[in-house]
């Protein structure tokens, strides 16, 4: 049962957690990698500044607020509040504390957006606030120190709790290591990852996120000749470069299926994992009918839950930009002597990104044809995660959360994106719980336009994230396990 004052949570939503995410949309903190001079524009400073002096207004106890800075790397907020309630009496100092995880950096503007939105300028429409970062990942500072708030406004108590929220998650975390490096005498053990940068199957009840996909990605380029020519004067001798650049992934990917043809970006997937995803479609559907799809476009050829299995389970690549190319306006009658593609290889859970990453490039770049200059530059890989088995006393306070919230019982769900942090600490921290929810519903279209933050869901997942500190701090301190026994996942 929730401990949790009546309406607090709805009331610091309404009256101090949507006013800053207002102002958190207008800011245009791009990720370094969108944002190569991000020191000189001072966009992630302005949006760290935000956070930082929200944080310290707060009435929390035993809390300090801190910005942690690495040379040339963006800085990461580091919020850490003592023991409370009957656990700081037991406190010592360095216990195994709950680690609550965001990020403040966001992505690219993006085209499509709706009349009267925009990445930067926030509206608040229909139950949504809409703009860029809101839903990903802005709102998790937020909410995390509004669940310990309300925990200790409730007189619950809390183990010791360390925030962290980093400025390079959208360009796969390339400054996260080095953090958690610098800070692992501080961090210490951890017992419990609260993870607020994911998604949910629906808005109707808590989700629990069951694995995510790893990434890897780098720049082909594929070069033939020293410039540009008239296009009916070589055409027909001189391949062109992007005709190059198809053969070459056609080597990576079947195009008329879409499957990629890596042995090393394949698994097997696991048969609790299958049944999650026919369970899902059970439950919600397969949710292509949230998609943007124009007018007859027909996607579901094959059964529901093998289309769930495509997006978290198997892997995808894409094109996601490309240089070389002048726009259709200013498009010469020329053979091109250079095309760039900028490739995203989504990953299953568990495949080895290293092995992933080795195997795409050795395809790109082996025995090119016509001698053609091919070269791949890959960015750093980014690991999956598979949930390991949460304990029964997690899985116990996560079902009385959601139906104390949202008046239903706990989902279980595959995401398909990439949040590189939880590989890391299920290996530096095996014996942590690690827990990954978040606001993302259908429609909420993170990275694209017209992004929004599901304003009810935030506030939930709030209160859901009190009850669970307040819960794990009865199980600290010797309060009966109940629940569901802990299975992979759920």
């Amino acid at each position: 049962m929730s401990t949790l004052l009546p309406g607090v949570v709805e009331r610091w939503w309404n009256d101090d957690i949507l006013p800053a995410l207002v102002q958190y949309i207008r800011i245009p903190a791009l990720s370094p990698a969108f944002d190569r001079e991000w020191e000189a524009h001072g966009e992630l400073e302005r949006a760290v500044a935000l956070l930082t002096t929200w944080a310290q207004r707060r009435a929390i106890a035993g809390m300090t607020v801190e910005v942690v800075r690495l040379e040339g790397l963006t800085p990461v907020v580091v919020v850490e509040v003592a023991a409370f309630g009957e656990l700081a009496d037991q406190a010592r100092g360095l216990e195994p504390c709950v680690l609550l995880y965001g990020h403040y950096d966001k992505q690219p503007p993006m085209e499509g957006w709706h009349e009267g939105l925009g990445p930067w300028t926030p509206v608040l429409r229909d139950g949504r606030l809409y703009g860029r970062g809101g839903a990903d990942d802005g709102y998790s500072l937020f909410a995390s120190l509004a669940a310990i708030e309300a925990v200790q406004a409730s007189g619950g108590s809390h183990a010791r709790c360390l925030l962290l929220i980093e400025g390079s998650e959208e360009s796969g975390s390339p400054h996260l290591p080095a953090y958690v490096e610098h800070l692992r005498d501080r961090i210490g053990e951890v017992a419990l990852v609260i993870c607020l940068d994911s998604g949910c199957a629906d808005y109707e009840r808590l989700w629990v996120t069951t694995s995510l996909r790893g990434v890897v990605s780098g720049v082909l380029s594929v070069e033939i000749t020293e410039e540009g020519r008239h296009s009916g004067a070589v055409g027909g001798v001189i391949p062109s470069t992007f005709r190059i650049a198809r053969h070459l992934l056609d080597r990576i990917e079947d195009s008329s299926t879409g499957e990629v043809l890596l042995p090393e970006a394949n698994v097997v997937i696991g048969a609790d994992r299958v049944a999650q995803a026919a369970e899902l479609v059970r439950a919600v559907g397969d949710g292509i009918e949230s998609y943007p799809l124009l007018a007859g476009v027909e996607l579901r050829t094959k059964a529901g839950h093998e289309l769930v299995l495509d997006r978290t389970w198997r892997p995808a690549l894409a094109v996601i930009g490309a240089d070389g190319l002048p726009p259709t306006a200013v498009a010469g009658n020329v053979l091109r002597p250079r095309t760039a593609l900028k490739l995203s290889l989504r990953l299953p859970p568990t495949a080895d990104p290293a092995a992933a990453l080795a195997a795409l490039g050795s395809a790109l770049v082996a025995d090119p044809p016509y001698g053609a200059r091919v070269s791949f530059t890959a960015d750093v890989p980014a690991p999956g995660w598979n949930a390991l088995p949460l304990q029964p006393w997690v899985l116990a306070a996560l079902e009385a959360g959601s139906q104390a919230h949202f008046g239903t019982p706990l989902g279980y769900f595959g995401e398909g994106g990439t949040i590189p942090l939880m590989g890391t600490l299920q290996a530096g921290f095996p014996d942590a719980q690690l827990l990954v929810i978040g606001v993302l519903g259908p429609g909420s279209n993170a990275h694209g336009p017209n992004e929004f933050l599901h304003i009810a869901t935030g506030m939930r997942l709030t209160a859901c994230a009190a009850d669970l500190l307040s819960a794990h701090a009865r199980h600290l301190l010797g309060g009966p396990p109940s629940g569901p026994e802990g299975v992979a996942g759920r």
